[in-house]
């Protein structure tokens, strides 16, 4: 981009990234990147980040002499509801969670079911609003909940720092080594394709994986505990690879940053930024039953089991008409998967 600029007579003027500390910009003591969260956010921490660029004023922002051009027709998004975009909105937003739900945050952040996250997330994608606005507004926040918020953002600027040194783990195991581990193939295996359209449908015959995979598909978006259980049954119950499921999520995430999601598939998969990857296997019923206890979350996203009282919502084969409404019997028994998925780490290990 500077070299054609150059080329036009112009000049490229570098003023910052998205992210409150530049990717690339923190060094262990040994002078190399860090590969696990906690010492980085502290170094993160240590380091701090200058207070948010001021406002410019409106006629800074409106080129002179260009006749204004009319919008374009809005798409047809098929349904697909989306929240209010732009500079505004995320103001709005942000002022409202830091009023409303800041102080319950920690507690609330992993319940899908409520209204508990900030909702941020795609306006931080387009720059709608910068994470030094976040950090300087938290600044005069004390409690649990700021705290938990101030480590997500950690997060965000943990993997791209991970992804700036490693461009390649956009496609790649960080993990030297795990891409030998054993993996079924939807190419080659009809019962593997099917059961990565199942997956991909929200029919996989586990409430809590499907309510999640159906959201996506709905909203464009998808809480984040419930991004970790549908990726763990992609990876660990349904053994394909990392890759499929994160591709799957870019398409159809209108907060998909590259960072945060490969890496995230890629901690979930054992692969990527963690010490002991290989016993984390989330069970899709367990979850559902501790973070959706009321199973307002499944019926919401799941019409089929609209019927069903209370948690039965989670576990509809133990129900006398959890299977009258067209709900989809499971595609695999996660005991004996999750079995299977150990096994085939222990393998790797071995060798």
């Amino acid at each position: 981009v500077a070299a054609a600029l150059d080329r036009a007579g112009r000049r490229l003027v570098r003023t910052g990234s998205p992210y409150a500390v530049g990717p690339g910009s923190i060094f262990n003591g040994s002078g190399r990147p860090y590969q696990v969260f906690s010492p980085f956010r502290r170094a993160w921490t240590a380091r701090g980040w200058p207070a948010p660029a001021p406002a410019p004023s409106p006629d800074r922002l409106r080129p002179a002499g260009l006749a204004s051009e009319p919008l374009p027709e809005e798409p047809d998004l098929g349904g697909l509801q989306l929240p209010p975009a732009g500079e505004a909105a995320a103001r709005r937003r942000w002022e409202t969670f830091r009023a409303e739900a800041l102080d319950g945050y920690a507690a609330r952040r992993d319940v899908p079911g409520v209204d508990g996250t900030s909702g941020l997330s795609a306006h931080l994608k387009y720059g709608e609003i910068h994470p030094r606005t976040l950090l300087a507004d938290l600044a005069g926040h004390a409690g649990a909940g700021a705290e938990a918020f101030r480590t997500e953002l950690a997060w965000r600027e943990f993997y791209a720092d991970v992804l700036w040194h490693g461009p390649q783990t956009a496609r790649e195991d960080l993990a030297a080594g795990h891409a030998r581990i054993r993996q079924e193939d939807p190419a080659a295996s009809v019962r593997a394709g099917q059961q990565l359209a199942a997956w991909q449908a929200g029919r996989t015959g586990f409430p809590f994986v499907d309510a999640g995979l159906r959201q996506l598909r709905a909203e464009g978006w998808l809480h984040n505990r419930v991004r970790m259980v549908v990726a763990s049954f992609l990876v660990k119950d349904l053994h394909l690879p990392w890759q499929l499921g994160a591709r799957h999520f870019m398409r159809w995430l209108r907060d998909g940053d590259l960072a945060s999601n490969q890496h995230g598939w890629q901690w979930v998969a054992g692969c990527g930024t963690d010490a002991a990857p290989y016993v984390r296997i989330f069970n899709p019923v367990g979850q559902g039953l501790r973070f959706d206890p009321a199973g307002d979350y499944v019926r919401r996203y799941v019409p089929e089991l609209g019927h069903l009282p209370g948690p039965a919502a989670h576990e509809p084969w133990d129900h006398p008409e959890g299977y009258t409404h067209g709900y989809p019997v499971r595609i695999v028994d996660h005991a004996r998967e999750r079995a299977e998925a150990l096994a085939r780490y222990a393998e790797l290990r071995g060798s």
